[in-house]
């Protein structure tokens, strides 16, 4: 082959790769502009994301706000009713020692040491110069701002509660919370104690929380804040009718139940507004285990735990209506357990040694739930 012929080859061959080259140049360029074109498409929704996440940040802000507030209301309308059934389930104790301990007939000298060791942290030396001073004992359970269980200091726990859900009660359970709470915190309430006026005073403060009970019962309406409000009360009256039973069967000692007469448990029975109602109810001569079925199991008697619990079941499914999450599905659980316990309990198996186990059993169970009631509703950790 001649060198012209091959010359001519080298150039096709140059020419051919030169056109591959730029062919594959081309189609590289065209896809980089593609995967630039994509790229600025896909910026173009980023940046709206970034546009639009401000507002969302808002938004789930204001949903936590409003959670927030919501349960700083629940709680407190809980924590008010709670308070105030409190208050006077205190005065219907204190009434009740004050009318029996001049009842020399039937209890002796009936000391204030159990209402102390109740209401107060009291002890030893000062236990003993207390319990047989009817002045001193009411001073400190109804106005020592040192003991965190007066009823000076529950009212202004109240009312504190009160102050911050004006909006959320009426007008006229604001103005009967204030006015037990002026009431409280004047000079003359000092003065008629020491002017052995006590029964007097006691008598003029349960007016009072009974006119609250009705005010609250007449004009709030039944929305979601009532459950909560209902709640706090059952809650409290459960734990409080616990407590007096225990300390009841303290009292009795070492008196086999079956010995014990009507008498022995008339102090428990008025404590709980229930005596008249006993006598009514119950005739025969079984007067412990009559006792016991009532403020444990008679579902018709408004202090027993059956019936606070029953209507604590109640003002549950109302509240978990609106929250069928997980959280609450344990709490209901929980409680469920709580109330089937006592709902179904033996009558015939109260017996001394059950019983001194089976109160603070239950009573400790009502405390954990209602710990879990706060932790799911009320925000607390």
């Amino acid at each position: 082959m001649s060198d012209e012929v091959i010359g001519d080859l080298k150039i096709h061959i140059y020419l051919i790769i030169y056109y591959c080259t730029f062919m594959i140049a081309s189609a590289v360029i065209a896809h980089n502009s593609l995967l630039i074109t994509h790229h600025s498409l896909m910026i173009t929704p980023h940046s709206l994301l970034l546009t639009h996440y401000p507002s969302l940040i808002t938004h789930h802000s204001l949903l936590i706000t409003h959670h927030m507030m919501l349960s700083r209301i629940a709680d407190s309308l809980f924590w008010l009713n709670r308070y105030m059934e409190r208050a006077d389930s205190l005065l219907r104790l204190l009434y009740t020692h004050f009318g029996l301990a001049l009842d020399t007939d039937i209890h002796g000298n009936l000391t204030w040491k159990p209402v102390l060791e109740i209401l107060t942290n009291v002890q030893g030396a000062e236990m003993e110069r207390l319990e047989n001073s009817t002045e001193e004992v009411l001073h400190k359970i109804l106005l020592e701002g040192t003991n965190y269980n007066s009823l000076r200091i529950i009212l202004n726990k109240a009312r504190e509660n009160a102050r911050g859900i004006q909006d959320h009660i009426t007008k006229e359970v604001w103005e009967e919370v204030n006015q037990i709470y002026h009431l409280i915190n004047h000079p003359a309430i000092a003065q008629k104690l020491h002017s052995n006026q006590g029964i007097e005073t006691i008598e003029l403060f349960q007016r009072h929380t009974v006119l609250y009970t009705g005010i609250t019962e007449i004009t709030m309406s039944r929305g979601t804040g009532w459950q909560f409000m209902n709640l706090g009360k059952l809650v409290e009256r459960c734990l409080h009718t616990l407590q007096l039973t225990e300390k009841q069967l303290q009292l009795l000692g070492n008196t086999p139940l079956d010995d014990a007469d009507i008498l022995q448990w008339r102090y428990l029975l008025l404590a709980l507004s229930g005596y008249e109602l006993h006598l009514k109810t119950y005739r025969s001569g079984q007067h412990s285990r009559n006792a016991l079925h009532q403020v444990l199991l008679n579902d018709n008697f408004t202090r027993s735990v059956v019936y606070t619990l029953n209507h604590m079941e109640v003002c549950l499914q109302k509240i978990s209506e609106r929250n069928r999450d997980e959280d609450t599905r344990r709490m209901m659980r929980r409680f469920g357990q709580l109330h089937s316990k006592v709902k179904f309990l033996d009558p015939d198996s109260l017996d001394d040694a059950t019983l001194r186990t089976l109160l603070p059993e239950i009573k400790s169970d009502l405390l954990q739930f209602s710990k879990s009631l706060g932790q799911q509703f009320f925000s607390y950790s």
